[in-house]
């Protein structure tokens, strides 16, 4: 098979791929103007309903109080990616550029944090709390997601850092610069891809994540959108028209924050791999 041949298969295959991965998508926008009715007719997921239910999307937001946890999310997310970027960079920055004695060590201490499963640690965080009476508040949840999101943080720019050549320290360092100008100043602009890939990443996990929350919150008023959406279903019945408008709502802020930074993502996620 000549060059040319093995390049058309090749984007055969690159289509038969994506238009696996897009079926569910366009099985969910489906779903999401369908009736109540619909579904109970036994139509084809995949077939076009006769008359578009607009409607759910409205529901959604006003009947399902879907604005609300989307607020919620999105007011989370922004205090615990920021920080948890900060916290993960400068722990990176420490083992690459510091000459910290046993920084492989520390590093290995550091990953064991990815090994440990989120359910082993729902007991003691739950008693933990509400003995210091921080159940059902933003701190509890934003705390332990930074704690559980560290390994990871310190992976990627780990990886990244040890990709920045040392000459750039050691000119910084013949110009007067100290270690937190180094950081600040010439580390961190330089690792912006790196940047931006954990803000992806982290955002995604933050804005998705279910079990953590639905342990340390239990208020309707505080929930963001996984829990929130979990009152979509009722105990005998579920309206997945409106289910499914709420789904695709909640995807926008995850779609705006991977088109502001996609330019960076996969130059970060290169970075992040290198040793």
């Amino acid at each position: 098979m000549n060059k040319t041949g093995r390049k058309i298969w090749f984007y055969v295959v690159l289509t038969i791929v994506a238009a696996v991965w897009l079926l569910p998508l366009v099985m969910l926008v489906l779903s999401a103007i369908r009736s109540t009715s619909d579904f109970y007719a036994k139509l084809n997921l995949f077939s076009i309903p006769e008359k578009i239910q607009w409607s759910n999307f409205k529901d959604a937001w006003t009947d399902g109080n879907l604005g609300r946890y989307l607020f919620n999310g999105i007011r989370t997310c922004l205090i615990k990616v920021p920080l948890g970027v900060l916290i993960s960079s400068m722990c990176a920055f420490a083992l690459t550029r510091l000459n910290i004695p046993h920084s492989n060590g520390i590093f290995i201490f550091i990953l064991v944090g990815m090994m440990l499963p989120v359910q082993m640690a729902l007991i003691p965080l739950n008693i933990m709390y509400s003995k210091l009476n921080l159940s059902n508040t933003y701190f509890s949840l934003i705390f332990t997601y930074i704690g559980f999101g560290i390994s990871l943080g310190t992976l990627v720019f780990r990886g990244f850092f040890r990709s920045i050549p040392k000459e750039l320290d050691e000119a910084a360092a013949m110009d007067g610069c100290g270690k937190y100008r180094l950081y600040v100043n010439i580390i961190m602009p330089v690792a912006k891809p790196a940047v931006a890939t954990m803000f992806i990443l982290d955002f995604l996990n933050t804005w998705n994540e279910f079990l953590l929350q639905s342990v340390l919150i239990t208020k309707d008023t505080m929930k963001t959108v996984p829990n929130g959406l979990i009152s979509f279903m009722g105990e005998f019945s579920t309206d997945y028209g409106l289910l499914s408008a709420g789904v695709l709502i909640s995807i926008i802020p995850v779609l705006i924050v991977y088109l502001v930074f996609q330019r960076q993502f996969v130059e970060g996620m290169a970075g992040a791999v290198k040793t």
